[in-house]
């Protein structure tokens, strides 16, 4: 196992190099640092979100800014460590529009998607989780088509990349930002979302097929 982990960590690595030298789109220009994901490389569930914020971008890490200090708690909830996920955004680099006081986040268009995919493929093909959580509508909509509507659809399984069980709950930044009785509301769905996750990691994991390189790896 652990020469397994450092596998998929060096794999990680240069995944996480080939982006940070990425300039496909022109917010790679207009950013400070790339935000390719962290976590254990080994991870039962991934969690995916839209794009790295001010902070996040500061930082080179994602969810680090008041959208992730609610991740960690809503993750600690059905007890996981932060480190024991792997952590992404469907993008790499901070989406931006011009502000009055500086640059203002903005949702990931499709190009800028398109163009950051193989690296979202690749991470998921190396961590290889049981379970893929996406937060907010940019995210489900990566994988589930620009017709998913989040209000109506989240909170069910689907089918992800290769075959991974795909679940949609509300990005935090979004429960961080209702009122009064919207946010009890709101709170209540992610916790449904959230425990319908720790359900489906704590079924048995399915059987994997004998690959036929293992066939004559046997002694």
């Amino acid at each position: 196992m652990l020469e397994e982990r450092a596998k998929r960590e060096r794999f990680l690595a240069q995944g996480a190099a080939l982006a940070a030298a990425c300039r496909k789109c022109e917010i790679g220009s207009q950013r400070r640092n790339s935000v390719y994901g962290e976590g254990d490389p080994c991870a039962s569930l991934m969690v995916i979100g839209e794009g790295p914020g001010e902070t996040e971008d500061l930082l080179g890490r994602p969810f680090v800014g008041r959208a992730g200090q609610l991740l960690d708690k809503m993750l600690a909830a059905i007890g996981f460590a932060r480190e024991e996920v792997y952590i992404c955004n469907t993008v790499k680099c901070r989406p931006t529009i011009p502000g009055p006081r500086g640059p203002k986040n903005r949702a990931p268009d499709l190009n800028e998607m398109a163009n950051c995919r193989p690296f979202l493929d690749e991470q998921i093909e190396i961590v290889r989780p049981r379970v893929i959580l996406a937060l907010g509508a940019p995210a489900a909509k990566s994988f589930l088509g620009r017709e998913f509507q989040i209000t109506k659809m989240r909170g069910r399984w689907y089918e992800g990349p290769v075959g991974i069980p795909l679940m949609v709950t509300f990005h935090p930044a979004y429960v961080l930002r209702q009122t009064g009785g919207e946010v009890t509301a709101v709170k209540r769905m992610v916790w449904a979302d959230l425990k319908a996750v720790r359900a489906k990691l704590d079924e048995p994991p399915p059987e994997r097929p004998v690959e036929q390189a293992a066939l004559f790896d046997a002694p």
